[in-house]
């Protein structure tokens, strides 16, 4: 035994340290599967229950009463706060009883309640990047794709098969349908109903959503110059101001911004999509 450190904020420090394993802390009451793989440094809390096919890599953190179920795999330094339930089989009702998988990046928070499924198919999985945050209650379904540096905020929900591009923010009690695609560095408002594709660097708000401009403060904060933002709020007027129709719409940037990387990457998402963006 030795004392946990505090920044741990568990409620006993009576840990058993696995021989063999270096650093890896088991509390005496959470239930591990021998087949588990646990990282160094790992800390497993109280009550918690680590599922066979899991794998986790170094200095992952469990807090309490946190459920792991696999096959899931998961990259070094993530932190599970209390009650997550990460690796359930999918929802679907399609689902026929087959391993399906779920994997998941580095450095990501999961805070309290937060659920994540795996895929419905063995052919399909569930992938979730690196150094997002993901607040309480929030909701991945099966066969999403989740990028790099995403928030989610409280209650945040995607049905099956969604998209979420790097550093998107899905806001509190957002639900997104299945199959929709949220662009890179968009963002959606509280509340918000999103049945349709969200263009990258846009805002999206309402019930059902509509876009209501450019993310500015976003994307100053990643780092953005005023030259690029400029040309992004030009395209959103050539999409949403212009009363042009999408096919229209793509001639014009095509035509008056061939050489943006940021609006280039906006056509490609438009021409990509399936269930049509939010307009």
């Amino acid at each position: 035994m030795r004392p946990l450190s505090s920044r741990f904020l568990l409620p006993t420090s009576s840990f058993v340290i696995l021989p063999k394993m270096s650093g890896i802390e088991i509390h005496p009451t959470a239930i591990v599967d021998p087949a588990a793989q646990l990282g160094s440094g790992t800390v497993v809390g109280p009550y918690c229950i680590v599922g066979a096919s899991v794998s986790l890599g170094e200095t992952c953190w469990l807090q309490h009463h946190v459920t792991l179920c696999g096959p899931l795999t998961a990259g070094r330094a993530n932190k599970f706060y209390a009650y997550c339930s990460i690796g359930q089989q999918t929802q679907d009702l399609k689902y026929r009883g087959e391993p399906t998988y779920l994997e998941i990046g580095d450095e990501n928070t999961f805070r309290e309640f937060v659920t994540i499924n795996r895929s419905t198919a063995a052919s399909g999985k569930t992938r979730v990047g690196s150094r997002g945050n993901f607040l309480a209650y929030s909701h991945i379904g099966h066969d999403c794709t989740v990028g790099d540096a995403v928030v989610f905020s409280n209650n945040g929900t995607l049905a099956g098969h969604v998209q979420v591009g790097d550093h998107a923010v899905i806001g509190g009690l957002t639900a997104v349908h299945q199959f929709c695609r949220i662009g890179r560095f968009a963002i959606t408002g509280g509340c918000s109903k999103i049945v349709q594709d969200v263009l990258p660097f846009m805002i999206a708000d309402g019930n059902p959503a509509e876009v209501r401009g450019i993310n500015q403060v976003g994307l100053e904060r990643a780092g953005f110059g005023p030259e690029k933002i400029k040309l992004i709020k030009e395209a959103f007027r050539s999409i949403y101001r212009a009363n042009l129709n999408t096919g229209q719409a793509l001639a014009e940037l095509r035509e008056k911004f061939g050489a943006s990387e940021e609006v280039q990457a906006m056509v490609q998402f438009i021409e990509g999509s399936e269930r049509g963006i939010i307009r």
